[in-house]
């Protein structure tokens, strides 16, 4: 009887036993079966990791189309830089004319699409600048980089993204505006922007989408870069109502830390930028949000703003529920080159002489890596003020004589630039030609100010590192980060009286347009109209835009240009005249009378114009290679192994491994790999990421300037991508392609 009863005991507890033990293997199961992308970069830290390993290593090599979804509304120069997320077997993107659309992550088939031009006709509202963000009332087509997305209690769910000058809340099942949002939906990213002049007719928009805190969500900007600009104060509202909760002003008012940084007490009145256009991080249990901002306005030359200039290219922790600053850490004093920080940082776990540390890591345009303590901001490893090149020839400028520089962490990418460095892989005649242009120019080591003869900057304007930021392996401690290696030359000019824009009676609008174009956009498109690297040419825009369409592009921008609202409308007339070649209106009169600058923007020099520096057959005149992969140990600061990323295919026939540069991330996963798009030559990779053996190759329809995202439905897991091309003279698209290893496949 005794023995029956033990027998009975031991078998209850394994019964037990084993059924917590099953229970808790199916919830863990279940919680791997659908893993969400529910964040913009993964999750709200932004290393662009998933634990998932479904797909590893030993089976990429079979990763095949699962589906193919088409916007079909591309044109000839759209784009789609989006890292869509997926939530509840949805996935949320962006067409290129800024549809917000839900498909069933699985399949591509299409839920709903939002179509911001139609709803905002159905408003009927009246044609005013505050009501123009679509349709027939015509609307900037910003950037867009991805959407945020916030579910509450009672099953509420919404979508949060930018169109225009306008942050829209989408009820995120029926793809209709929350109207108990804002104004109809929507507020104006102009409103609560504490300016202390009429910004209207500014640029001011969203590329990256914001971050959730508590029932917050707290927004960037993306601004103009000219010598007038909106302020990049960060802001938070109430993701329900719209309604302001807190403003941190980036650029400091009378009696606010970083103030006494800038030398003109007044030029709070007027500096534009310092803006966190590359979104956020947040440690939600420190309740800790984390910005990185771009350069104070003008880029190139900074008369007018002398000073260290906080809070521009400064890395931001502020308190997430009041926009009170914790700490800062700047990372250009007073810059000169276009090097604004373009991502949030990363929120990483590092060790440190046997101690665990909870860090914050920004990669930079430069090529730096800096690493502070997510706490107190002070740096983990030393970051030393060293000197650089001090003496500017522009009289007023006023150069700062050191800038930080890490020490644990070798750069990424060259920096500076010298005669070895010329591309010798060129025909003799056209090497000659670079090295000829090349002695012409201002060169050197890193942070060399700009000049009036042009100066050679390497990293260039587009880094280093870009918007599509690292990805982390926590397991490891390895940082993962694209790059590209390419000069560019920035060329400054003295704004005499002959050179500024002088208008009188006798002048033609051919005249004037062509003075305009020198005055507002030389400088992108390049002084024959051909275009300047990145930026298309404007010869053949005759064929593309009647002159209605192409003044509204001037009025409202279009993608990465900004707004020319300020452009009366007869100036829109002359300047069209000149670029669009209408020669009926090329010989009239022009009869506006100019408009009167503010003293403040009235500086002794202007940029003249910016250009990659490129061999005559249009390859970077610096040897390869020119865009990376690298691969960093955080907790040792070692570069574990780094690749050439991409292909020139003709140069790749003759057996040179080039690389190009590239935009949009990569991520990281459980399952050993790297997948990356970003390159002009249309790939989609998948690397190794503990040897950088490549594993997988795969031509996209269009290139993918754009960061993949991973996400599995029904146990089976996905890469997507979206495929919008359209940057670096690549043909512009419509898609986005999910990958995935089919069933039938076995090892």
């Amino acid at each position: 009887m005794r023995e029956t009863i033990v027998k009975m005991i031991l078998w209850y507890k394994y019964v037990t036993i084993t059924t917590s033990v099953c229970v808790f293997l199916i919830s863990c199961s279940e919680k791997v079966r659908d893993k969400d992308w529910s964040v913009y970069g993964g999750d709200k830290e932004q290393i662009k990791y998933s634990q998932l390993n479904q797909i590893d290593t030993s089976n990429v090599k079979n990763l095949k189309v699962a589906w193919t979804y088409k916007t079909l509304d591309a044109d000839a120069s759209s784009q789609i830089q989006v890292n869509p997320i997926i939530v509840d077997n949805i996935l949320y993107g962006v067409s290129p004319q800024l549809k917000l659309f839900a498909i069933d992550a699985a399949t591509g088939k299409e839920k709903w699409v939002f179509n911001p031009s139609k709803f905002d006709e159905s408003l009927n509202l009246p044609d005013t600048l505050a009501n123009r963000s679509g349709g027939h009332l015509n609307y900037g087509i910003n950037a867009c980089r991805g959407v945020t997305m916030y579910k509450g209690k009672n099953d509420e769910s919404r979508i949060f993204y930018t169109v225009a000058s306008f942050l829209y809340c989408i009820n995120a099942y029926t793809g209709k505006p929350m109207l108990s949002f804002g104004k109809n939906g929507r507020l104006s990213l102009y409103d609560h922007l504490e300016s202390n002049r009429d910004i209207q007719n500014l640029r001011v928009t969203s590329t990256t989408p914001g971050i959730i805190y508590n029932d917050l969500i707290i927004v960037g900007t993306s601004l103009s870069e000219g010598e007038e600009a909106a302020p990049g104060h960060i802001r938070a509202y109430n993701l329900h109502t719209g309604d302001p909760v807190w403003i941190f002003h980036t650029v400091p008012k009378p009696g606010e830390e970083g103030h006494e940084t800038w030398e003109d007490t007044e030029a709070y009145k007027y500096v534009g930028g310092a803006n966190a256009w590359g979104g956020f991080s947040l440690d939600e249990e420190r309740g800790i949000v984390f910005a990185a901002t771009g350069t104070s306005n003008p880029d190139f030359y900074g008369g007018k703003r002398k000073g260290d200039n906080l809070f521009a290219n400064t890395i931001l922790a502020l308190d997430a529920a009041t926009g009170k600053r914790i700490w800062h850490f700047q990372t250009i004093h007073h810059d000169l080159w276009d090097w604004d920080l373009p991502t949030a940082p990363i929120l990483v776990s590092v060790k440190k002489e046997g101690k665990r540390i909870d860090a914050v890591v920004q990669v930079s345009k430069q090529g730096f890596i800096y690493m502070l303590d997510r706490v107190n901001g002070e740096p983990v490893y030393p970051i030393e003020e060293r000197a650089v090149p001090a003496e500017s020839e522009l009289l007023g400028e006023q150069v700062s004589p050191t800038q930080p520089f890490p020490t644990f962490f070798e750069p990424f990418v060259r920096q500076g630039i010298t005669e070895a460095d010329l591309n010798k892989n060129l025909p003799d005649s056209s090497y000659q030609d670079i090295k000829r242009r090349f002695s012409t120019y201002k060169s050197g080591e890193i942070f060399t100010p700009p000049t009036l003869r042009g100066t050679v900057t390497l990293p260039g304007f587009d880094g280093g590192a870009n918007w599509g930021g690292p990805s982390f392996d926590p397991v490891t401690g390895t940082l993962y980060i694209n790059a590209a290696e390419m000069p560019w030359i920035v060329t400054m000019e003295e704004t005499k009286e002959k050179n500024e824009l002088a208008y009188t009676q006798n002048q033609t609008n051919l005249q004037i347009g062509k003075a305009l174009y020198r005055t507002n956009c030389v400088g992108c498109h390049g002084s024959e109209l051909k275009g300047v690297g990145d930026f298309p040419s404007l010869v053949s825009l005759k064929s593309k835009y009647t002159e209605i369409e192409f003044k509204s592009i001037l009025t409202y921008g279009r993608r990465m240009m900004p707004s020319f609202k300020y452009l009366s409308e007869e100036e829109k007339t002359a300047l069209g005249s000149y670029i669009l070649n209408i020669e009926t209106k090329q010989s009239e009169k022009f009869t506006k009378v100019a408009q009167k600058k503010h003293p403040f923007y009235k500086a002794p020099y202007k940029l003249k114009g910016i250009e990659q520096f490129l061999s005559k057959e249009g390859y970077p005149a610096i040897s390869p290679p020119w865009g990376t992969l690298s691969a960093i140990n955080l907790n040792t600061g070692k570069i574990v192994w780094k690749n050439t990323l991409g292909d020139y295919p003709e140069l790749k026939a003759k057996g040179i491994h080039s690389g190009t540069p590239n935009f949009g991330g990569s991520v990281v996963t459980a399952g050993g790999l790297i997948f990356i798009a970003a390159t002009r030559d249309e790939k989609f990779r998948a690397f190794n990421n503990k040897t950088g053996e490549l594993l997988f190759e795969t031509t996209l329809p269009y290139a993918g300037y754009a960061t993949p995202s991973i996400y599995s439905v029904s146990g089976k897991q996905y890469v997507v991508i979206a495929c919008g091309g359209g940057k670096m003279k690549t043909k512009s698209g419509d898609a986005y392609v999910a990958f995935t290893v089919p069933d039938n496949i076995s090892e």
